[in-house]
């Protein structure tokens, strides 16, 4: 008992217990009085005007503002979802970024591009006598001219291995005493290649610009795919709001031309004596809320006609924008329901946003194997040849200095000579002294011609290998440049998983709602078929005298009412068909959109019609 107490006063906070009661477990009998409710303390409410009226008995204007009555235009839902895909601002910005990434490509293929460069050249120098060998004419100063031209084709290939190539040729005119040619002609053809072995050697900085700029230009048109897809569903959905709208028209005004008829027959039958004259009441309220419903769905109709105009036209002066639009096209065929497993394969294989995210993969892999190359030192291999071509006119050799010399001698010695034979004719003569250089070979001399003949021969070749090697002490940056992509890596892969629950959701959502669509649709035509034999029924009863105004009307508003939750689900279930597409990725398929020419034709922002008239 006493369990039973504390228990039921500590629950309902009630009941009053002495401390001897609860200190020696004593039975009472405590009994509990609940006071009655305060009366409640309401604030004052001013007193307010009350706003414009509508007079009295006058029903407003029943056409839609700023749209010609008739005829009616009638408005096939592939015609408006074209027209939406061509005007959209988003779609056309999409559609310019896709371009721009192809663009892109080609500025990144255009490293591969040979590089061709001409460089023709004409010097004229004076340089001061510092020697008996480096003098001009009379010990004067030396005079030279150069005119040469230099080509050079440059490029680098697909697997990283750089080269050039270069053709030059020049004509030396110098008055130097010590030139044993002059003019002098000088080729020579140069080839330098260099490998990558470690570093650079599988990817370097303009092979990941260039898979960078094809993943991107992927990612662009996959996105300018979600884009459209979206409108596609926009546009579905606005449709079918619009189709709604026209026919819960049609029942609003349906339901008021019932309840008129209804308040007629009993204005009619209370002058026959026959109904009270609140049956007549009743009726014309019926009748006001008819026509309140008939106003408010056209109010409706115009705000939904006004969101596709807006959707499918780019001229504000189009005269679309005044006309009564009709949706013509028939209501969807329900699909069979797909499992969710092949619902989920579907929309993996065809949603762009799988495309987009798989790209986005490649980005991360690309970053990540280039950021690891940058790891390895660099080792490059280096090989160059160059062959020269050289031929000139002959100079005399006595206006050389250095000849000139050994000719004195030469001279000298042949006079002693001369003199001993004279001095004693017996004697054997002693032979003149000749004393010079050999000739030079007859190849190098010649013009231009001699010059590259010699080039091509090969006669004087130049060999060259090196080995450049390169290590960044501690090499920080490429360290922190690898743990960025590979954290970049990483949130593709979370990306990845997020979007596939993502797609499992809508997927499970789409076929319930598919499912919940098709169930109401079924329950609402059987609803709305026995409210018309039960207000069947109720007219006749009344008509024999057995029933009320106020049933009939009541059977009126269950109608309108059951007419509308099947319009409601039917409507319903058009959009879940479209949202089941989307999920899929099937939504160009079924709207017949060609995504292969997709925003070919959209909207120009340069376009008059684009552009706002100034004040």
């Amino acid at each position: 008992m006493v369990t039973r107490v504390r228990s039921l006063a500590l629950t309902l906070g009630v009941g009053v217990f002495s401390a001897s009661f609860l200190s020696f477990g004593g039975i009472a009998n405590a009994q509990q009085v609940t006071p009655p409710p305060a009366p409640a303390v309401l604030p004052p409410v001013p007193n307010i005007e009350t706003g414009p009226t509508a007079p009295a008995n006058v029903v407003p204007n029943g056409d839609l503002v700023g749209v010609q009555q008739q005829p009616f235009v009638g408005l096939a839902l592939r015609d408006a979802i074209a027209m939406s895909l061509q005007r959209n601002t988003d779609l056309a910005l999409a559609q310019s970024n896709r371009r721009i990434s192809n663009y892109q490509i080609v500025a990144a293929e255009g490293a591969y591009d040979v590089r061709f460069q001409l460089q023709p050249s004409y010097s004229h120098s004076v340089t001061a006598s510092i020697s008996a060998f480096q003098t001009g004419p009379n010990g004067g100063p030396i005079t030279q001219d150069a005119l040469g031209v230099t080509t050079a084709l440059q490029g680098e290939t697909r697997s990283g291995v750089r080269y050039s190539v270069g053709l030059n040729g020049s004509r030396i005119t110098s008055d130097s005493l010590a030139n044993s040619y002059n003019p002098f002609y000088n080729a020579a053809l140069q080839l330098n290649v260099t490998q990558p072995l470690l570093r650079g050697r599988t990817i370097d900085q303009t092979r990941l610009q260039l898979e960078l700029a094809r993943t991107n230009a992927a990612i662009s048109s996959d996105v300018a795919l979600t884009q459209a897809s979206n409108v596609v569903v926009q546009t579905s959905d606005a449709y079918y709001d619009l189709v709604f709208a026209w026919r819960n028209l049609a029942i609003q005004e349906e339901g008021l031309r019932q309840a008129t008829a209804q308040a007629q027959s009993n204005t009619r039958l209370a002058a026959q004596g026959v109904v009270a004259p609140t049956d007549i009441a009743e009726a014309n309220t019926q009748v006001d809320v008819f026509q309140d419903n008939v106003f408010s769905a056209l109010q409706n109709v115009q705000r939904l006609q006004t969101t596709i105009k807006a959707l499918i036209l780019s001229n504000p002066g189009d005269p679309v924008w005044t006309a009564n639009l009709v949706p013509t096209t028939a209501i969807a065929q329900v699909p069979p329901e797909p499992t969710l497993d092949a619902l989920i394969v579907a929309a993996i294989a065809n949603r762009p946003e799988i495309a987009q995210l798989r790209s986005q993969g490649v980005n991360a892999d690309t970053n990540l194997a280039f950021a690891r190359d940058q790891l390895k030192p660099q080792l490059d291999l280096g090989l160059g040849y160059s062959s020269n071509g050289f031929a000139g006119d002959l100079t005399n050799p006595n206006t050389n200095p250095f000849f000139a010399i050994f000719n004195a001698q030469i001279n000298a010695i042949n006079q002693l000579a001369a003199r001993s034979n004279a001095q004693n004719p017996g004697a054997t003569p002693i032979p003149p002294i000749l004393f010079g250089f050999p000739p030079p070979p007859p190849f190098q001399t010649g013009g231009f011609g001699s010059s590259f003949r010699n080039l091509i021969d090969n006669r004087f070749p130049t060999y060259s290998l090196q080995l450049t090697l390169g290590v960044p002490i501690g090499n920080r940056t490429a360290k922190a440049d690898y743990g960025i992509a590979r954290e970049q890596q990483r949130q593709v892969a979370v990306q990845q998983t997020a979007l596939l629950q993502r797609i499992r959701s809508e997927a499970a959502n789409a076929i319930q709602g598919l499912r919940s669509a098709q169930s109401r649709t079924i329950s609402s035509r059987a609803a709305r078929e026995a409210a018309e034999r039960v207000l069947l029924g109720e007219q006749r009863r009344f008509a024999a005298g057995t029933s009320t105004t106020f049933l009939v009307l009541q059977r009126q508003l269950d109608l309108a009412n059951q007419r509308g939750r099947e319009l409601q689900a039917q409507t319903d279930l058009d959009k879940a068909i479209v949202e089941l597409n989307r999920v899929s990725g099937a939504v160009f398929a079924q709207s017949g959109i060609d995504v292969t020419t997709l925003g070919a034709t959209t909207l120009n922002a340069s376009t008059p019609n684009a552009v706002l008239p100034r004040r």
